[in-house]
């Protein structure tokens, strides 16, 4: 099991990845990070032509029902494959 440290850790090297990984990469990174901080999606899907919500609120309800523990450990493993 992940720790929070180990976690935010991760988060920090996220930061600091030496090269800038895909945009599909960073959708995860993205979605993994919510669902590990603060658990499922809440409220309404964005509209319009804001397509980087759009995307990011996908990403991140395509984890609903993951538990936090679990989106940590993810989060961890992701992390550490691009360093």
């Amino acid at each position: 099991m992940t720790t929070q440290e180990e976690f935010e850790a991760a988060s920090q090297r996220a930061q600091q990845l030496p090269s800038k990984p895909s945009n599909m990469v960073l959708l995860q990174l993205y979605a993994l990070y919510k669902q590990a901080t603060e658990g499922d999606v809440t409220g309404d899907r964005p509209g319009g032509f804001d397509f980087k919500a759009i995307a990011k609120y996908d990403a991140w309800t395509s984890l609903r029902g993951t538990s936090k523990d679990a989106a940590r450990q993810q989060y961890v493993e992701l992390v550490n494959s691009l360093s």
